[in-house]
Protein backbone atom coordinates (compact mmCIF):
# COMPACT_ATOMS: atom_id res chain seq x y z
CA UNK A 1 0.00 0.00 0.00
CA UNK A 2 3.09 2.73 1.23
CA UNK A 3 5.12 1.22 -2.09
CA UNK A 4 4.71 4.32 -4.00
CA UNK A 5 5.33 7.00 -1.40
CA UNK A 6 8.79 4.99 -0.94
CA UNK A 7 9.70 5.02 -4.38
CA UNK A 8 9.49 8.82 -3.98
CA UNK A 9 11.54 9.02 -1.09
CA UNK A 10 14.37 6.88 -2.99
CA UNK A 11 14.58 9.66 -5.66
CA UNK A 12 15.58 12.42 -3.16
CA UNK A 13 17.64 10.20 -0.74
CA UNK A 14 20.69 8.50 -0.93
CA UNK A 15 21.29 5.10 0.73
CA UNK A 16 19.03 2.15 2.25
CA UNK A 17 15.61 3.93 2.09
CA UNK A 18 14.54 1.12 5.01
CA UNK A 19 17.41 2.76 7.34
CA UNK A 20 15.20 6.20 7.31
CA UNK A 21 12.52 7.56 8.86
CA UNK A 22 10.50 10.58 8.10
CA UNK A 23 6.98 12.37 9.33
CA UNK A 24 4.86 12.86 6.59
CA UNK A 25 4.58 16.34 8.09
CA UNK A 26 7.99 17.32 7.56
CA UNK A 27 8.90 20.15 5.17
CA UNK A 28 10.86 17.68 3.61
CA UNK A 29 7.72 15.34 2.81
CA UNK A 30 5.53 18.08 1.51
CA UNK A 31 8.20 19.16 -0.88
CA UNK A 32 8.26 15.74 -2.40
CA UNK A 33 4.69 16.09 -3.16
CA UNK A 34 4.56 19.68 -4.95
CA UNK A 35 3.43 21.39 -1.90
CA UNK A 36 5.71 24.49 0.11
CA UNK A 37 4.13 25.36 3.56
CA UNK A 38 4.75 29.13 4.33
CA UNK A 39 4.66 31.08 7.57
CA UNK A 40 1.31 33.26 5.76
CA UNK A 41 -0.56 30.24 5.52
CA UNK A 42 -1.36 28.94 2.18
CA UNK A 43 0.70 26.45 0.30
CA UNK A 44 2.91 27.68 -2.85
CA UNK A 45 3.26 25.06 -6.34
CA UNK A 46 2.80 25.67 -9.58
CA UNK A 47 -1.17 25.70 -9.60
CA UNK A 48 -1.38 27.97 -6.98
CA UNK A 49 1.59 30.51 -7.81
CA UNK A 50 0.32 31.13 -11.37
CA UNK A 51 -3.54 32.46 -9.56
CA UNK A 52 -1.10 35.34 -8.53
CA UNK A 53 -1.43 37.76 -11.70
CA UNK A 54 2.24 39.37 -11.07
CA UNK A 55 3.83 35.98 -10.79
CA UNK A 56 1.66 34.65 -14.25
CA UNK A 57 2.37 38.21 -15.98
CA UNK A 58 6.37 37.33 -14.93
CA UNK A 59 6.49 33.65 -16.07
CA UNK A 60 4.62 34.60 -19.73
CA UNK A 61 7.38 37.70 -19.73
CA UNK A 62 10.30 35.78 -19.16
CA UNK A 63 8.98 32.63 -21.51
CA UNK A 64 7.33 34.03 -24.01
CA UNK A 65 10.30 36.52 -24.73
CA UNK A 66 12.55 33.31 -25.07
CA UNK A 67 9.83 31.83 -27.24
CA UNK A 68 9.75 34.78 -29.78
CA UNK A 69 13.12 35.18 -30.11
CA UNK A 70 14.81 33.53 -33.28
CA UNK A 71 17.85 31.43 -32.46
CA UNK A 72 19.80 30.72 -35.35
CA UNK A 73 23.14 28.04 -35.60
CA UNK A 74 26.23 30.24 -36.78
CA UNK A 75 30.09 29.01 -37.95
CA UNK A 76 33.00 31.33 -37.34
CA UNK A 77 34.77 32.47 -40.69
CA UNK A 78 38.56 32.50 -40.70
CA UNK A 79 37.84 36.39 -41.62
CA UNK A 80 36.31 37.20 -37.88
CA UNK A 81 32.78 36.98 -39.34
CA UNK A 82 30.49 34.64 -38.79
CA UNK A 83 27.26 33.00 -41.69
CA UNK A 84 24.30 31.24 -40.79
CA UNK A 85 24.77 27.45 -41.25
CA UNK A 86 21.75 26.90 -42.78
CA UNK A 87 23.20 23.47 -44.02
CA UNK A 88 23.24 22.10 -41.21
CA UNK A 89 21.12 19.07 -39.84
CA UNK A 90 20.57 20.70 -36.36
CA UNK A 91 19.61 24.26 -37.75
CA UNK A 92 15.67 22.87 -38.31
CA UNK A 93 15.31 22.42 -34.89
CA UNK A 94 16.96 25.33 -33.52
CA UNK A 95 15.00 27.72 -35.41
CA UNK A 96 11.69 26.01 -37.23
CA UNK A 97 10.38 23.46 -35.65
CA UNK A 98 11.30 20.70 -32.37
CA UNK A 99 8.78 18.25 -34.27
CA UNK A 100 5.28 17.79 -36.25
CA UNK A 101 3.67 19.63 -34.24
CA UNK A 102 5.73 21.89 -31.23
CA UNK A 103 7.30 25.06 -32.79
CA UNK A 104 11.38 25.72 -31.92
CA UNK A 105 9.94 28.79 -29.92
CA UNK A 106 7.22 27.04 -28.63
CA UNK A 107 8.93 24.33 -26.98
CA UNK A 108 12.01 26.75 -25.88
CA UNK A 109 8.88 28.65 -23.79
CA UNK A 110 7.20 25.75 -22.45
CA UNK A 111 10.77 24.43 -20.75
CA UNK A 112 11.29 28.00 -19.55
CA UNK A 113 7.96 28.17 -17.92
CA UNK A 114 8.90 24.41 -16.63
CA UNK A 115 12.05 25.65 -15.33
CA UNK A 116 10.17 28.84 -13.72
CA UNK A 117 7.91 26.77 -12.39
CA UNK A 118 9.59 23.23 -11.43
CA UNK A 119 13.57 23.84 -11.23
CA UNK A 120 14.03 22.47 -14.62
CA UNK A 121 12.79 21.40 -17.88
CA UNK A 122 13.49 19.32 -20.22
CA UNK A 123 13.21 17.60 -24.00
CA UNK A 124 14.54 14.27 -24.76
CA UNK A 125 16.40 14.30 -28.80
CA UNK A 126 15.71 11.87 -30.82
CA UNK A 127 18.36 10.47 -32.64
CA UNK A 128 17.78 8.74 -35.75
CA UNK A 129 20.86 6.88 -38.63
CA UNK A 130 24.44 7.83 -37.45
CA UNK A 131 22.77 9.66 -34.15
CA UNK A 132 21.26 12.47 -36.00
CA UNK A 133 18.79 14.56 -34.21
CA UNK A 134 15.00 14.27 -35.59
CA UNK A 135 12.78 16.02 -33.40
CA UNK A 136 12.66 17.01 -29.57
CA UNK A 137 9.97 15.97 -26.93
CA UNK A 138 9.10 17.29 -23.45
CA UNK A 139 9.57 15.57 -20.91
CA UNK A 140 7.36 16.42 -17.52
CA UNK A 141 10.17 17.49 -14.96
CA UNK A 142 8.13 16.11 -12.30
CA UNK A 143 9.26 12.57 -13.62
CA UNK A 144 12.58 13.51 -14.32
CA UNK A 145 15.77 13.16 -11.87
CA UNK A 146 19.19 14.12 -12.49
CA UNK A 147 21.58 11.96 -11.13
CA UNK A 148 25.95 11.83 -11.02
CA UNK A 149 27.84 8.90 -13.17
CA UNK A 150 30.28 8.18 -9.79
CA UNK A 151 32.94 6.76 -12.33
CA UNK A 152 32.98 9.90 -14.50
CA UNK A 153 30.94 12.75 -13.04
CA UNK A 154 28.89 13.44 -15.81
CA UNK A 155 25.28 13.78 -15.29
CA UNK A 156 22.59 11.29 -16.20
CA UNK A 157 18.72 11.57 -16.33
CA UNK A 158 16.41 9.30 -14.72
CA UNK A 159 12.92 9.18 -15.80
CA UNK A 160 10.03 7.42 -13.89
CA UNK A 161 6.84 7.00 -15.17
CA UNK A 162 4.86 4.89 -12.93
CA UNK A 163 6.92 1.49 -12.19
CA UNK A 164 8.90 1.93 -15.75
CA UNK A 165 12.24 3.81 -15.90
CA UNK A 166 14.50 5.07 -18.48
CA UNK A 167 18.15 6.76 -18.24
CA UNK A 168 19.79 8.72 -20.73
CA UNK A 169 22.99 10.45 -21.53
CA UNK A 170 23.30 13.94 -21.13
CA UNK A 171 23.73 14.77 -24.44
CA UNK A 172 20.45 13.39 -25.50
CA UNK A 173 18.64 15.74 -23.09
CA UNK A 174 18.02 19.51 -23.80
CA UNK A 175 18.29 20.75 -19.79
CA UNK A 176 17.49 23.95 -19.11
CA UNK A 177 17.72 25.12 -15.25
CA UNK A 178 16.58 28.21 -12.97
CA UNK A 179 19.13 30.53 -11.65
CA UNK A 180 20.71 28.27 -9.05
CA UNK A 181 18.64 25.31 -10.40
CA UNK A 182 15.54 26.29 -7.75
CA UNK A 183 12.65 27.64 -9.04
CA UNK A 184 11.25 31.18 -8.41
CA UNK A 185 7.96 30.40 -6.84
CA UNK A 186 10.16 28.48 -4.50
CA UNK A 187 12.55 31.00 -3.77
CA UNK A 188 10.08 33.26 -3.10
CA UNK A 189 6.80 31.43 -1.45
CA UNK A 190 6.70 33.50 1.14
CA UNK A 191 5.70 37.09 -0.89
CA UNK A 192 3.65 35.08 -3.08
CA UNK A 193 1.88 33.61 -0.06
CA UNK A 194 1.63 37.11 1.18
CA UNK A 195 0.32 38.15 -2.51
CA UNK A 196 -2.19 35.54 -2.52
CA UNK A 197 -3.50 36.33 1.22
CA UNK A 198 -4.01 40.41 0.16
CA UNK A 199 -5.73 38.80 -3.20
CA UNK A 200 -8.23 37.02 -1.11
CA UNK A 201 -8.40 39.85 1.28
CA UNK A 202 -9.54 42.23 -1.11
CA UNK A 203 -12.22 39.65 -2.60
CA UNK A 204 -13.41 39.38 0.31
CA UNK A 205 -13.51 43.51 1.60
CA UNK A 206 -15.43 43.98 -1.76
CA UNK A 207 -17.55 40.88 -2.18
CA UNK A 208 -20.51 42.64 -0.33
CA UNK A 209 -20.68 45.87 -3.06
CA UNK A 210 -17.79 47.33 -1.59
CA UNK A 211 -19.46 48.06 1.55
CA UNK A 212 -17.63 47.01 5.02
CA UNK A 213 -19.32 45.27 7.31
CA UNK A 214 -22.08 47.13 9.46
CA UNK A 215 -22.39 47.30 13.21
CA UNK A 216 -25.57 46.92 15.12
CA UNK A 217 -25.84 47.90 19.53
CA UNK A 218 -28.51 48.79 21.92
CA UNK A 219 -27.49 50.93 24.35
CA UNK A 220 -30.49 49.99 26.35
CA UNK A 221 -30.56 48.03 29.70
CA UNK A 222 -32.18 44.81 29.55
CA UNK A 223 -33.13 42.49 31.97
CA UNK A 224 -33.69 38.51 32.38
CA UNK A 225 -37.29 39.07 30.57
CA UNK A 226 -35.94 40.48 27.40
CA UNK A 227 -32.56 39.15 27.19
CA UNK A 228 -34.16 35.70 26.25
CA UNK A 229 -35.76 37.06 23.26
CA UNK A 230 -32.34 38.88 21.97
CA UNK A 231 -31.23 36.01 19.93
CA UNK A 232 -34.51 35.95 18.05
CA UNK A 233 -34.00 40.30 17.49
CA UNK A 234 -30.78 39.90 16.05
CA UNK A 235 -31.95 37.18 13.81
CA UNK A 236 -34.28 39.27 12.50
CA UNK A 237 -32.48 42.30 12.17
CA UNK A 238 -29.51 40.56 10.40
CA UNK A 239 -32.13 39.20 8.12
CA UNK A 240 -33.63 42.30 7.68
CA UNK A 241 -29.98 43.47 6.37
CA UNK A 242 -29.41 41.29 3.77
CA UNK A 243 -32.66 41.51 2.31
CA UNK A 244 -32.11 45.55 1.94
CA UNK A 245 -28.60 45.06 0.99
CA UNK A 246 -28.85 41.95 -1.38
CA UNK A 247 -28.17 43.90 -4.60
CA UNK A 248 -25.06 45.10 -3.41
CA UNK A 249 -26.31 48.61 -2.23
CA UNK A 250 -29.39 49.57 0.24
CA UNK A 251 -32.03 49.34 -1.90
CA UNK A 252 -35.17 48.83 0.93
CA UNK A 253 -35.67 51.06 4.18
CA UNK A 254 -34.55 49.47 7.60
CA UNK A 255 -36.53 50.10 10.25
CA UNK A 256 -34.45 49.77 14.09
CA UNK A 257 -37.01 49.68 16.98
CA UNK A 258 -36.31 48.83 20.78
CA UNK A 259 -33.71 50.95 20.94
CA UNK A 260 -31.47 49.40 17.92
CA UNK A 261 -28.89 51.52 16.39
CA UNK A 262 -27.25 51.00 13.01
CA UNK A 263 -23.49 52.19 12.76
CA UNK A 264 -21.15 51.55 9.46
CA UNK A 265 -17.63 50.49 10.13
CA UNK A 266 -15.48 52.70 8.67
CA UNK A 267 -11.56 51.82 6.92
CA UNK A 268 -8.96 51.30 9.53
CA UNK A 269 -5.53 52.10 8.91
CA UNK A 270 -4.53 49.26 7.46
CA UNK A 271 -7.16 49.47 4.94
CA UNK A 272 -6.02 52.33 3.92
CA UNK A 273 -2.68 51.22 3.30
CA UNK A 274 -4.23 48.03 1.43
CA UNK A 275 -3.08 49.41 -2.24
CA UNK A 276 0.42 50.04 -0.69
CA UNK A 277 0.73 46.78 0.31
CA UNK A 278 -0.39 45.03 -2.78
CA UNK A 279 2.21 47.35 -5.05
CA UNK A 280 4.73 46.43 -2.86
CA UNK A 281 3.95 42.70 -3.59
CA UNK A 282 4.27 43.06 -6.88
CA UNK A 283 7.94 44.85 -6.89
CA UNK A 284 8.52 41.52 -4.05
CA UNK A 285 8.09 39.06 -7.23
CA UNK A 286 8.96 41.36 -9.60
CA UNK A 287 12.61 40.88 -7.29
CA UNK A 288 12.33 36.93 -7.49
CA UNK A 289 11.84 36.88 -11.23
CA UNK A 290 14.34 39.68 -11.51
CA UNK A 291 12.35 41.27 -14.24
CA UNK A 292 11.62 45.25 -13.74
CA UNK A 293 8.26 46.20 -12.30
CA UNK A 294 7.07 48.38 -14.68
CA UNK A 295 7.06 45.06 -17.35
CA UNK A 296 4.98 43.43 -14.58
CA UNK A 297 2.32 46.90 -15.45
CA UNK A 298 3.67 48.35 -11.86
CA UNK A 299 3.90 51.29 -13.67
CA UNK A 300 4.21 54.34 -10.73
CA UNK A 301 7.49 54.86 -10.65
CA UNK A 302 7.98 54.34 -14.61
CA UNK A 303 8.36 57.40 -16.63
CA UNK A 304 9.17 57.65 -20.50
CA UNK A 305 12.67 58.72 -19.56
CA UNK A 306 13.44 55.97 -17.69
CA UNK A 307 11.26 52.96 -19.28
CA UNK A 308 13.28 52.56 -22.15
CA UNK A 309 16.76 52.22 -19.77
CA UNK A 310 14.32 49.79 -17.51
CA UNK A 311 13.85 47.47 -20.80
CA UNK A 312 17.51 47.35 -21.61
CA UNK A 313 17.54 46.06 -17.73
CA UNK A 314 15.78 43.63 -18.46
CA UNK A 315 17.42 42.45 -21.41
CA UNK A 316 21.15 42.11 -19.66
CA UNK A 317 19.73 41.19 -16.54
CA UNK A 318 16.83 38.90 -17.10
CA UNK A 319 16.75 37.54 -20.43
CA UNK A 320 20.62 37.19 -20.60
CA UNK A 321 21.54 34.11 -18.57
CA UNK A 322 18.37 32.85 -20.01
CA UNK A 323 19.24 32.86 -23.58
CA UNK A 324 22.78 31.73 -22.57
CA UNK A 325 21.96 28.51 -20.75
CA UNK A 326 19.66 27.86 -23.86
CA UNK A 327 22.41 28.41 -26.11
CA UNK A 328 24.59 25.89 -24.38
CA UNK A 329 21.83 23.48 -24.02
CA UNK A 330 21.44 23.16 -27.81
CA UNK A 331 25.11 23.30 -28.44
CA UNK A 332 24.98 20.12 -25.78
CA UNK A 333 22.82 18.46 -27.35
CA UNK A 334 22.93 19.18 -31.42
CA UNK A 335 27.09 20.00 -31.91
CA UNK A 336 29.79 17.22 -31.34
CA UNK A 337 32.50 18.39 -29.63
CA UNK A 338 34.54 19.32 -32.94
CA UNK A 339 31.59 20.94 -34.67
CA UNK A 340 31.48 23.34 -31.13
CA UNK A 341 35.10 24.42 -32.18
CA UNK A 342 33.55 26.46 -35.11
CA UNK A 343 29.83 26.24 -34.63
CA UNK A 344 27.57 28.34 -32.68
CA UNK A 345 23.77 28.59 -31.45
CA UNK A 346 22.89 32.24 -30.45
CA UNK A 347 19.53 34.21 -30.31
CA UNK A 348 19.15 36.91 -32.46
CA UNK A 349 17.84 40.24 -30.50
CA UNK A 350 17.28 42.39 -32.96
CA UNK A 351 13.61 42.80 -31.91
CA UNK A 352 14.67 43.90 -28.21
CA UNK A 353 17.10 46.16 -29.27
CA UNK A 354 14.66 48.24 -31.60
CA UNK A 355 13.92 50.70 -28.83
CA UNK A 356 17.15 51.64 -28.43
CA UNK A 357 18.23 51.38 -32.22
CA UNK A 358 19.02 54.26 -32.31
CA UNK A 359 22.05 54.62 -29.62
CA UNK A 360 23.58 51.36 -30.57
CA UNK A 361 23.49 52.79 -34.56
CA UNK A 362 25.44 55.92 -33.06
CA UNK A 363 27.53 54.03 -31.35
CA UNK A 364 28.53 51.50 -34.34
CA UNK A 365 29.33 54.68 -36.15
CA UNK A 366 31.73 56.01 -33.71
CA UNK A 367 33.71 52.70 -33.55
CA UNK A 368 33.97 52.81 -37.09
CA UNK A 369 34.87 56.14 -37.28
CA UNK A 370 37.58 55.28 -34.35
CA UNK A 371 38.59 52.75 -36.57
CA UNK A 372 38.37 50.08 -34.17
CA UNK A 373 35.56 47.97 -36.46
CA UNK A 374 35.15 46.68 -40.00
CA UNK A 375 32.15 46.94 -41.93
CA UNK A 376 32.00 42.98 -41.61
CA UNK A 377 32.26 43.03 -37.60
CA UNK A 378 29.15 45.35 -37.69
CA UNK A 379 27.70 43.76 -39.65
CA UNK A 380 28.21 40.47 -37.46
CA UNK A 381 26.81 42.57 -34.61
CA UNK A 382 23.51 42.98 -36.62
CA UNK A 383 23.14 39.36 -37.99
CA UNK A 384 24.11 40.30 -41.36
CA UNK A 385 25.86 38.16 -43.86
CA UNK A 386 29.52 39.41 -44.38
CA UNK A 387 30.47 42.00 -47.14
CA UNK A 388 32.97 41.24 -49.79
CA UNK A 389 34.45 44.94 -49.40
CA UNK A 390 33.82 44.37 -45.20
CA UNK A 391 36.84 43.76 -44.25
CA UNK A 392 38.94 47.07 -44.52
CA UNK A 393 39.43 49.22 -41.17
CA UNK A 394 40.01 52.85 -42.37
CA UNK A 395 37.21 54.94 -41.32
CA UNK A 396 34.59 55.31 -43.95
CA UNK A 397 34.36 59.20 -42.95
CA UNK A 398 37.31 60.67 -43.20
CA UNK A 399 38.68 62.14 -46.06
CA UNK A 400 41.70 60.59 -48.13
CA UNK A 401 45.39 62.41 -47.26
CA UNK A 402 46.89 63.90 -50.15
CA UNK A 403 49.64 62.99 -52.13
CA UNK A 404 53.35 62.74 -50.41
CA UNK A 405 55.30 66.33 -51.96
CA UNK A 406 52.32 67.68 -52.95
CA UNK A 407 51.32 72.00 -51.94
CA UNK A 408 48.54 73.22 -52.22
CA UNK A 409 50.19 77.08 -51.53
CA UNK A 410 53.11 76.85 -53.97
CA UNK A 411 52.99 79.10 -56.85
CA UNK A 412 53.21 77.50 -60.58
CA UNK A 413 56.05 76.68 -62.17
CA UNK A 414 56.44 80.21 -64.29
CA UNK A 415 55.77 82.27 -61.33
CA UNK A 416 58.25 80.81 -59.23
CA UNK A 417 60.80 81.08 -61.96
Amino acid sequence: MFKRPVELFKNFFSGDIEKKSISLTDPLALNLFGAFPTVAGPSINAATALRVPAVYSAIVLISGTIGSLPAKIFVAEADGGKRTAKDHAAYRLVHDEANEWTSAGQLRATLTADALLHDHGYALAIRVGAGKPQEFIRLDPRTVAIKTNELTGEPVYVRRVGTREWTYDFRDVLHVSSPLSLAPIKAGREAIALATILERHASQLFAGGAKPSALFYNDNKKGSEDSARGPTVIAKIKAAYRAATSSGSFTEPMVLDDGWKYEQIALTSADAQFAEMRVEQVNEIARVFRVPPHLLFELSRATWSNAEEMFQSFLTLTLRSWLDEWEWAYARVLLTPEERKTHYVEFVIDDLMTANSATRATTYQQYRAMGVLTANEVRAGLNREPHADGNVLASPFTTPAPHAGSNDNAKPAKEAA
